[in-house]
């Protein structure tokens, strides 16, 4: 926490779709590599990295136009990284890890869909 900012936890948007990414990236590295999961891996591989990708370029935009249409694709791409998490298939001691990331999957579109609601607004 930090006690800088009333005890509130700060979170940087861009490490932290940077780390969902990676730690996507991580898990695929301990899943088997059957048939079926290398789909399902590859899309994964993808949506993951495009959440953090279109983060970036959101932060470029050039209009507010623009901006609402980064984000929502992050949500999107968020959106469906939970999608292909669940479609893997993984042995026991992967399900911790698994269900971690479909949660930080979740919040992410959360958030997302949080910041194009105040999009609309102002």
């Amino acid at each position: 926490m930090d006690a800088g900012n009333g005890g509130v936890e700060k979170f940087d948007l861009e490490d932290r779709t940077f780390d969902f990414a990676n730690n996507c990236k991580e898990f695929l590295k301990r899943v088997d590599k059957s048939i079926h999961n290398i789909e399902y891996y590859k899309q994964l591989i993808r949506s993951s990295g495009s959440v953090a990708a279109n983060f970036i370029e959101a932060n470029e935009s050039f209009s507010r136009n623009d901006f609402s249409h980064r984000i929502k694709i992050r949500r999107k791409e968020a959106k469906e990284s939970r999608l292909w998490l669940g479609l893997i298939d993984i042995n026991g001691q992967l399900e911790a890890q698994r269900t971690s990331l479909i949660q930080e999957a979740t919040e992410l579109m959360k958030i997302f869909g949080a910041i194009l609601e105040k999009t609309k607004i102002n």
